[in-house]
């Protein structure tokens, strides 16, 4: 059973403490969550990783949230787990294209992996991070595959040439606009006869 009133508590001892950095705390779903500014990362997570009340010491998970429509389009959520209190926490900030979250990974070296993602997949920027290059897309992808206007067939596809002996990258070329399926063949315009399509023919 979730601790509400511990919840309250621990959400206000963070307000008093840190008043000019917070923007919103929320308790929801039995779990507490923390806006902030977007300068103040590195001083927030210090104080709750060291602060005896809170002792968030481990850091679960950093992920992106994509919100096109608006200015700052990112939500970068950070999720804590303090293994003394049993407690967890949600700090989120917002930020854009263009404007750098400062690096967390000199509190949590964890946080180099999951900043990386975050740049790989959203195109976050991290401010101070040792290694920010891709980590799940190959060498040369074009874009962020998790941005919500990312096409879903992509931009590139990767083909083996036969003459150059090797493995290259070429526009996506799909034989058939996507989904849109016939009742004889789902891969409407293919230039060969899938096995099976002359006998619902021979029915027709």
């Amino acid at each position: 059973m979730t601790d509400t009133q511990g919840l309250q508590d621990l959400g206000a001892h963070i307000s008093s403490a840190l008043d000019e950095h917070v923007t919103g705390l929320e308790i929801a779903h039995g779990e507490l969550t923390l806006t902030i500014h977007r300068d103040r990362i590195v001083t927030v997570l210090r104080f709750l990783r060291d602060d005896p009340i809170c002792r968030f010491t481990t850091l679960i998970d950093i992920c992106a949230v994509d919100w096109p429509s608006r200015a700052d389009r990112f939500d970068v959520v950070y999720h804590l787990l303090s293994m003394h209190h049993n407690q967890r926490i949600r700090v989120i900030l917002d930020t854009n294209e263009d404007a750098p979250v400062d690096s967390v990974v000199d509190l949590y070296p964890a946080a180099n992996w999951f900043e990386r993602e975050a740049f790989d997949m959203y195109g976050v920027l991290f401010d101070n991070h040792p290694d920010l290059r891709r980590i799940l897309t190959d060498y040369g992808f074009h874009g962020h595959p998790l941005r919500k206007d990312f096409p879903l067939s992509g931009f590139t596809q990767v083909v083996y040439d036969e003459e150059a002996k090797r493995v290259v990258y070429e526009p996506v070329e799909l034989v058939q606009e996507y989904r849109d399926f016939d009742f004889l063949s789902p891969w409407e315009g293919a230039k060969y006869v899938i096995p099976g399509d002359e006998k619902a023919e021979g029915k027709a």
